[in-house]
Formats: structure tokens, C-alpha cells, sequence
């Protein structure tokens, strides 16, 4: 398929189509879940005898937000939590190599783990932007401002198997694209001179195109 340029975008294209309509109607039906699920506990604590707060002025959005934050907080302090590691064993070592093959070529880069795509793509398309926010890539390698470069996901075994699975990546992979920022697939099966390779491949790109990063990243290209 990747001889035929023509066929392989017109799969992504459709991928990515059914992804956002997926997407957006899972948005909100999570949206709605929450917003039933928040309404029936406070609708509960009336009828235990602790009415809801209500506000009869335009603040009154303010008090309902404050009372579910309220009732968070309240069901947080009964709970337990513990902590869980950010990144799994594959996704660990990836990020090692990563970062010595950063510190190498480019160092004014870094690289971050599991990042919402929230918080480093924007629309004004509210139904485009909900579909991707919850969304993350497992690490993402930023510049010297913290402004996205590369998005890097790890594909270990069996990854593609489901059809929700490349619908998923499709989403990402076009949101990523339209943005201007870069995806990189890495499976398990790469080594870490393949990796590396990689990397210094992206800098060497970036280099050319803005003239450098510094003296230690110019003088290894």
C-alpha cells in the first residue's frame, strides 16, 4: 500500500472520518453520562434532606459547579488512591533512548510522557476539538519553548488488531498533521540504533529548515 500514495490516503481519510464521528458521539455520550450521574447524586442529596443549592441570578451555573465540586471533594476524602507509574516497560526504555539521543543532536529539546492532545492542539470547532482532547500521545518531544514537535507512539504487539484501534490513530495522526506537528511510530520491534537514527534524522530536518538549535546541536549534524 505504501507504493500506492493515492490508495494509502484514501484509507487515512476514511479512517480518520470514522474516528471523529466516533469520537464525537462518544464525547457525548460521556458527557451526558456525567452530567446525569452528577444531577441524580444531587437530585439524591435533596431527598435526603441537604437541598442542592439554587440561585435565582445569572451565578447560578457558578453554584451548581461549586456544589459538584463540592461533592467530588467529599467522595475523594472517602476514597483510597495509589500512585501508578506514568509510562509502562516499553514506553520507559523508549523514552531513555530518546532522551540520550536528544542530548546528543539536539539538545535544547526534550521529551514529554503521555501528553493530553488537549492542551497542545486548539480548534474553533468544538465538536473537532472534543473529539481529540481526551486523546494522548505517549511521549512528545518538544523545543526549547515547550512548543510541540513530534508526537512519537510506541506500537507494541498486536496494537492494530482492532478496527477501533486505527480509527483511534487515524484521529490523532490527522488532528497531529493539520497542526503542524509531527507523528512518529516506533514498534516494539525497533532497536535503539534504529531509534536513535530516527532522531537524529528529525533534527537534522529541523536544522536545516531554521538553521540549528545551538552550538552542541549544530556541531553534531
Amino acid at each position: 500500500m505504501i507504493d500506492k500514495p493515492l490508495l494509502l490516503a484514501l484509507v487515512l481519510g476514511i479512517g480518520a472520518i470514522c474516528g471523529i464521528a466516533v469520537e464525537r458521539v462518544g464525547e457525548a455520550l460521556r458527557r451526558a453520562e456525567r452530567r446525569a450521574y452528577w444531577k441524580g447524586r444531587n437530585q439524591a442529596r435533596g431527598k435526603n434532606g441537604r437541598s442542592p443549592r439554587t440561585i435565582g441570578s445569572p451565578g447560578d451555573q457558578q453554584g451548581k459547579a461549586t456544589d459538584i465540586a463540592a461533592e467530588q471533594l467529599r467522595l475523594v476524602m472517602g476514597a483510597s488512591f495509589k500512585a501508578r507509574t506514568l509510562l509502562n516497560q516499553g514506553e520507559k526504555r523508549l523514552l531513555g533512548v530518546i532522551d540520550a539521543a536528544l542530548a546528543e543532536y539536539s539538545p535544547d529539546w526534550r521529551a514529554m510522557g503521555q501528553v493530553s492532545l488537549g492542551e497542545i492542539l486548539s480548534s474553533p470547532d468544538q465538536g473537532a476539538y472534543l473529539a481529540v482532547n481526551s486523546k494522548r500521545v505517549d511521549l512528545l518531544i518538544v523545543d526549547s519553548d515547550c512548543k510541540p514537535l513530534h508526537a512519537i507512539e510506541f506500537q507494541g504487539k498486536g496494537h492494530h488488531l482492532g478496527m477501533e484501534t486505527a480509527a483511534r490513530d487515524a484521529v490523532k495522526k490527522e488532528a497531529l498533521r493539520r497542526a503542524g506537528i509531527g507523528y512518529v511510530e516506533v514498534i516494539s520491534g525497533d532497536t535503539p540504533g534504529e531509534v536513535k537514527d530516527m532522531i537524529r534524522k528529525l533534527t537534522t530536518e529541523a536544522f536545516r529548515r531554521e538553521g540549528g538549535f545551538g552550538k552542541k546541536g549544530a556541531e553534531n549534524k
